[in-house]
């Protein structure tokens, strides 16, 4: 167990920002101090992206993304010191060194199952790791890694791509740990980290099976709300570096068994979701997906407990 002191207060205004941060994201509305239901104004935005019949992880080695402006992820981030019973490590991603937490369940086994929980916005929390509680109760050793620029890290962000390298070196990473079981290695992510889990299990063959809570298919559609305008750090009328960073322009590059998740409120992501899978399964894929009741938030407990007898169906 964690440690909770002093900590109500300190989540307390955490699920503020995060609200608001989705407000601005475009992805839900506040009504009060609440989340509400999906933006209008991206409900139903239609695709823009062209669907790649080449492998993501083939145009990665060739693709060279060029940002236009270099600096932290856009969302602040408390300096990172993990609470009491969780383990905070250090990765090596290229010339980087970055931090995740671990948590290790109450049945520790000699080698363990593994799922890598990526966190929604650009900085990570407390809360992030409070979300993903539910697979380490399930056995499962549970890291939560801190993305390039975010949370102070070095790095420059930049939306969705050179994250990714990010979230294949905590794999490989993990995969060394004496603890762990490096064959049963499973990837989930919820928003912004649903759209990482997304690119991640497209770029590298690591995973068991890959889990997409929320994920945005389209970054075209995605930033084509006033606020999200702002967030691409890229040339923007360079449609490629769009695709690359759009799970649905490679959604038959997909690598292992994935189930895409996203709320009956959440209006954004239906069409492009159901796309998605469309051409995986007809490019012979094991993709598919599960709507569940409730909004960017609500619906995240069902979509977890989805997600962990997915990950236990593919063992």
């Amino acid at each position: 167990m964690f440690h909770r002191s002093n900590a109500g207060a300190a989540d307390g205004c955490r699920l503020l920002l995060r609200a608001a941060w989705c407000a601005v994201l475009g992805l839900v509305t506040l009504v009060g101090v609440g989340v509400g239901a999906p933006s209008s104004s991206l409900a139903g935005q239609p695709s823009g992206v062209q669907i790649r019949q080449t492998d993501y992880r083939q145009d990665r080695v060739t693709f060279q993304t060029t940002l236009r402006r270099s600096g932290p992820a856009p969302q602040m981030g408390a300096p990172l010191n993990a609470p009491a019973g969780v383990t905070q490590i250090e990765f090596p991603s290229g010339e980087l060194r970055l931090k995740a937490w671990v948590g290790m369940p109450e049945a520790a086994e000699a080698k363990l199952p593994v799922v890598i929980f990526l966190h929604g916005g650009f900085a990570f929390g407390l809360d992030d790791f409070k979300m993903a509680a539910p697979y380490r109760e399930a056995g499962f050793v549970v890291v939560t890694p801190v993305l390039r620029g975010e949370n102070g890290q070095a790095g420059a962000f930049s939306l969705f791509y050179d994250e990714v390298d990010d979230v294949l070196a905590v794999a490989k990473f993990m995969q060394t740990q004496p603890y762990v079981d490096a064959a049963h290695i499973y990837l989930a992510g919820h928003s912004v980290g649903g759209t990482m889990a997304l690119l991640s299990g497209m770029a590298a063959s690591d995973f068991k099976a890959v889990a997409s809570l929320s994920g945005s298919p389209d970054q075209i559609a995605f930033t084509a709300n006033s606020w999200n305008r702002k967030l691409p750090p890229f040339d923007k009328k360079n449609p490629r570096e769009f695709e690359m960073r759009s799970p649905l322009s490679y959604a038959a590059s997909l690598k292992s068994p994935t189930r895409l998740y996203y709320g009956t409120e959440e209006d954004f992501f239906r069409d492009n979701t159901q796309r998605l899978v469309s051409i995986a399964k007809a490019a012979g894929l094991p993709v598919d997906y599960r709507e569940m009741p409730g909004n960017h938030f609500s619906a995240v407990p069902a979509e977890i407990a989805d997600s962990i007898q997915f990950f236990r169906a593919h063992w």
